[in-house]
């Protein structure tokens, strides 16, 4: 009995330990697609708030504008035009508002500029110029502060799913050592019973052929019993027919 309860309460931990595996599994899982989800749409912000940001310089500071790169000609665009052919067309950016970043990104802020559009030219005054100047300083201030966080949020998310990578993989081997020790033990315990099964086995015949032995022994007694009852009930008559039998001689 102590065999068969183990062997259960073996079988009942690898299920319940394959059990927690799954769940850690189908965990650890969401929580890298969530974390790539945050990496894409942090990246997506990051890359519109640069663009952002660069058709800001090209008013407020033309020194650190970038210009757009331009566009590489195929060989055969670039013999056709050495031979005073047209270049292709340069394709407009597509993406929101024609940045040419492809994932919806909703930022929150204090407000949202307005990327379609160049900022308005400065007013023909200096003062209005300089506060539009400082306004434009302040908006790109602002920008600078939103990748921030935003280098810092993404920052966070990958020590964090590092960290929980690693957690997870502890835990895997952990359970792995668990179940490999645990089906080893089951593996044994049941090798175990099959051998106390066949011994079982093999002392029921034993017992049969014993109890069989022993009834024939019985019988035999018994048959002795009978005999010598016999032998004594008689041994006077036979005592005496003997003796008639001598003195007859």
């Amino acid at each position: 009995d102590t065999l068969i309860h183990e062997i259960a309460a073996l079988e009942a931990g690898i299920k319940a330990l394959d059990k927690t595996v799954a769940g850690a599994t189908e965990q650890r899982k969401a929580e890298n697609a969530e974390y790539k989800e945050l990496m894409a749409s942090d990246g997506a912000a990051k890359e519109l708030l640069g663009f952002a940001k660069n058709r800001l310089n090209k008013f407020y500071n033309p020194k650190l504008y970038k210009e757009a790169p331009k566009q590489e000609l195929t060989e055969e665009e670039r013999i056709l035009f050495n031979n005073g052919g047209t270049p292709p067309p340069t394709e407009a950016p597509g993406g929101i508002a024609g940045t040419g970043v492809t994932a919806l990104v909703q930022i929150s802020a204090h407000n949202q500029l307005d990327q379609g559009a160049a900022p308005a030219p400065p007013p023909s005054t200096w003062g209005a110029y300089s506060t539009k100047s400082e306004e434009g300083t302040g908006v790109i201030s602002m920008i600078d502060l939103l990748i921030k966080d935003l280098d810092k949020e993404m920052t966070e998310a990958e020590t964090e799913e590092k960290n929980a990578q690693a957690d997870y993989q502890a835990t895997m081997s952990d359970a792995a050592d668990k179940r490999a020790q645990d089906s080893k033990s089951l593996t044994e315990k049941d090798s175990s019973k099959a051998d106390l099964e066949t011994a079982l086995q093999g002392h029921g015949e034993s017992k049969k052929a014993t109890v069989s032995e022993l009834m024939a022994t019985d019988k035999y007694i018994s048959s002795l019993h009978a005999e010598c009852d016999w032998l004594m009930q008689y041994f006077d008559v036979r005592k005496a027919a003997r003796a008639d039998e001598v003195d007859a001689l």
